[in-house]
């Protein structure tokens, strides 16, 4: 990284939240409160995050360049189309969504972005995340688990990070030289991890 240079990269998940507006990831009867920052509803009792809880958790997460990521509750596409953006066509995203109709709707959504570095699939049953050789990069959660999940922290790459609210505080988790260090940044409102 160069000198001077953003880990967060605020200016790009601010470029990215620009260029894939929020309306495009919601139902049409709710595209007209898409500036409003605040939750709004999908279906099945699932939410749009409001944009600046969005914002924060892709700075916490400082996505590289390249990177892999995991987006753990992917609904309409938004995150992982926002991830997609941040890795770039060097990366790889795969956005998990439990809600079988969620995640059809959502990988439509993503494919109109043509973004094919990235993509949305159905979450196994019963099962957190989805391990890959050698760990994920990124993890980003958008659902609140009861505690810490050890399955998805066990996900992990080298040098990895995750981003998950628990109950109600904004958890960072980072895989450094083989331990787990493990911050809060901030309380913030999420539908319940399934």
């Amino acid at each position: 990284m160069h000198e001077g240079a953003d880990p967060t990269r605020a200016a790009d998940v601010a470029d990215a939240m620009r260029v894939l507006a929020r309306e495009r990831f919601l139902p049409v009867e709710q595209r007209a409160r898409a500036h409003e920052d605040q939750p709004l509803p999908l279906w099945h009792g699932q939410t749009s995050s409001q944009p600046s809880t969005v914002a924060a958790m892709l700075r916490l997460l400082r996505v590289p360049v390249g990177a892999r990521v995991l987006d753990v509750g992917s609904g309409s596409g938004w995150t992982t189309a926002l991830l997609a953006r941040l890795v770039g066509p060097d990366g790889a995203v795969l956005g998990l969504e439990l809600d079988p109709e969620l995640a059809v709707w959502g990988a439509e959504n993503l494919d109109a972005c043509d973004l094919p570095w990235a993509r949305i699939e159905p979450a196994t049953p019963g099962a957190l995340g989805r391990p890959v050789d050698g760990g994920w990069d990124r993890i980003l959660v958008s659902a609140s688990p009861r505690s810490l999940p050890s399955v998805l922290v066990d996900q992990l790459a080298e040098g990895g990070r995750l981003v998950i609210p628990v109950r109600s505080t904004m958890h960072l988790v980072e895989r450094i030289a083989g331990q787990t260090r493990v911050t809060t940044h901030g309380s913030y409102s999420f539908v319940p991890l399934r």
